[in-house]
């Protein structure tokens, strides 16, 4: 709750904070009342070595959540708009399947059908729930949805206290748990000012419609992630350098939680993305990663810094 705290103090009288569960049925009532935008932005991100019960950590707060949280809206005759976060998960599950989709460029116009809730979790739980969302939003005419599709999302936080898993990779890169390689494996990233710029021009603007990529054109390798890091890193030998090889990470993968399957899926594989809505309608212009990933660190490093 500390960053909460900081930012009324900070804008006194423009935040208020109110007791809800995702669970619980009308639990966003009294927050709600008399808004005429809501942005539902809360959804739980965990690796896959976090999850221990797909449908209790990720199926139900997604989906259930939204239920709720759009049974509200439902009630609520003030309320014109929803943002509702979603990502790039809900419209692929492995990097292979971008493949399959026209010039091999990850576009808005699909969904993810190869997630499960055995195999990805996470993105499984991503695509029901804006599914669930879309179908809600098509049975009335009185507000209307937008959903933001980012990938992973890096930048300056508000806080080290987090489960959500962009901080907890980055977090085991900077802290030198990789220190020995990484594999060959590609991010789609967007800074999270971008993130947050997005979500507000989705709200105001009423042209906004549809579903909005945010993501920057070109994958970030890891190993290159970590370069960049390296150049303000106050122990930059702890970064690692090197790619390891796609042999040596599908034959020793399943002793870190990577089957076979997974890196066949994954390694090696990059893609073009499809922003350019983003671009014109919501007026995004994206910051280089290089520039997102020293105020990660700096922001990290500041906030450890707090806390001790």
């Amino acid at each position: 709750m500390r960053p909460l705290h900081r930012l009324q103090r900070q804008f006194p009288g423009q935040l208020t904070i109110f007791e809800a569960d995702l669970l619980v049925p009308g639990a966003f009532d009294a927050a709600m009342a008399g808004c005429t935008v809501v942005h539902h932005v809360a959804s739980p991100f965990l690796l896959p070595e976090k999850i221990k019960d797909g449908r209790q950590q990720m199926l139900e707060p997604a989906l259930k959540g939204t239920r709720n949280v759009l049974d509200t809206v439902n009630r609520t005759p003030s309320v014109g708009r929803v943002v509702m976060t979603s990502t790039v998960g809900a419209i692929f599950g492995d990097y292979i399947d971008v493949r399959q989709m026209k010039d091999e460029i990850l576009a808005e116009e699909y969904f993810n059908t190869s997630s499960t809730l055995e195999t990805y979790p996470y993105h499984f739980a991503k695509v029901e729930a804006e599914k669930e969302a879309w179908r809600i939003a098509g049975e009335q005419s009185r507000w209307s949805l937008v959903t933001i599709n980012p990938g992973l999302i890096l930048g300056p936080s508000l806080t080290t206290a987090s489960e959500s898993g962009s901080l907890f990779l980055l977090d085991g890169m900077i802290r030198g748990h990789y220190f020995f390689g990484l594999p060959d494996w590609s991010m789609a990233t967007v800074d999270i000012r971008e993130a947050a710029q997005a979500h507000v021009a989705a709200a105001d603007d009423p042209k906004a419609a549809g579903r909005y990529i945010l993501a920057a054109q070109e994958m970030t390798p890891l190993v290159e992630m970590s370069r960049i890091l390296r150049k303000v890193h106050k122990h930059p030998l702890l970064l690692p350098q090197n790619q390891l090889p796609n042999w040596l990470i599908t034959m020793f993968g399943p002793l870190w939680g990577l089957s076979r399957d997974y890196s066949r899926k994954h390694l090696g594989i990059r893609f073009k993305i499809d922003n350019a809505r983003s671009i014109r309608e919501l007026g995004i212009v994206y910051r280089p990663i290089e520039e997102t990933l020293l105020d990660h660190y700096r922001s990290w490093l500041a906030r450890r810094e707090e806390t001790r």
